[in-house]
């Protein structure tokens, strides 16, 4: 179990690297590292084993507990960065807020991630408008700064000027029964992404260059579940209302992602593909008329197996080095 663990803040601590956090949130220069969260053991003892540990001015929570920020100095750019499994959304709470509201300090909860100017999940998939995904402890009257994420990903950005001032956040996590919109946590693994009835999109996040295999599709009215590798792709979906993407970029926000490939409902539709991006998503599109699934496996490219940038006609978009 720490095994696990340890090689998961390795691959967040990558991921955040990787995608330049650590130079700006929200256009703030941080102040700490991540990599010292390697030491930190955070297993649990017991099903009634509440945890708690300091929360770092740059931190990355990946489990339940109490996390509690004391500022030494003034921490005028700091972030918490949280995220959980496919299938759970988060709950948060503050209590114990010792902050000056009115000399410029803040606490902001944000349903989902903000990472070098870009959202996850991007406004065109989130249900929510972009200034109903913010609570901000100064402004929202709320007492306790109670905030639920629409996935399994969220965040905590605050700014506090005096030493000794802080507060406490209360992480909890609970069952979401038709995941959206997801971070994935591993490089490697299986997903299955549902969409009964709904007129939204979803996305599947990979923050690593990966290969993506399909393994069933169900979109509107027709069903493919063995679909062959020799098979080519198939374009020119976005039409039908109903259809998975594949999209590559650097940076979060799927709409300013590149569409490597799209896949309706013909069976001859793709199977897989390596994509040599920092990001890798599949999307499921929903016209809200259909259930519609898509099954997939996925798995961290080795470096020998890196295709070249022409090969999924990225050009220098995603140069990987």
């Amino acid at each position: 179990m720490l095994s696990t663990r340890i090689h998961m803040l390795l691959l967040l601590a990558s991921l955040l690297s990787r995608l330049g956090l650590g130079r700006y949130i929200e256009d703030n220069e941080a102040a700490e590292g991540l990599y010292s969260l390697l030491s930190l053991d955070q297993k649990r003892e017991s099903e009634d084993f509440i945890f708690r540990r300091p929360l770092r001015c740059l931190d990355m929570l990946a489990t339940e507990g109490q996390f509690t920020f004391t500022a030494a100095q003034p921490q005028l750019a700091c972030a918490a960065f949280l995220i959980g499994e496919p299938n759970e959304v988060l709950s948060l709470e503050l209590s114990d807020v010792n902050i000056d509201c009115s000399a410029g300090d803040f606490i902001k909860i944000f349903d989902g991630w903000v990472l070098k100017g870009e959202k996850f999940p991007s406004s065109q998939d989130h249900p929510l408008p972009p200034r109903q995904r913010y609570t901000d402890y100064c402004t929202s009257g709320a007492p306790g700064g109670a905030s639920r994420s629409s996935q399994n990903v969220a965040m905590v950005f605050f700014r506090i000027h005096s030493a000794d001032s802080g507060f406490a956040l209360t992480v909890k996590k609970q069952h979401n029964p038709f995941p959206c919109n997801i971070m994935s946590q591993s490089p490697e693994g299986s997903f299955t992404m549902v969409m009964p009835h709904q007129h939204r999109n979803c996305s599947f996040s990979i923050i690593y260059p990966v290969e993506i295999q399909l393994t069933e599709l169900s979109l509107g009215q027709a069903k493919s579940n063995e679909l062959s590798p020799q098979r080519p792709v198939w374009r020119g979906c976005s039409g039908s209302g109903d259809f998975v993407e594949l999209l590559g970029g650097n940076g979060v926000d799927t709409s300013k992602m590149y569409p490597m490939a799209d896949l309706c409902f013909s069976p001859s539709g793709l199977t897989q593909m390596r994509m040599g991006c920092d990001n890798s998503v599949l999307r499921l599109v929903s016209s809200g008329n259909f259930i519609n699934r898509v099954s997939f496996r996925y798995r961290l490219l080795g470096r020998e197996e890196l295709p070249p940038a022409a090969e999924n006609s990225l050009d220098d978009f995603c140069t990987v080095k």
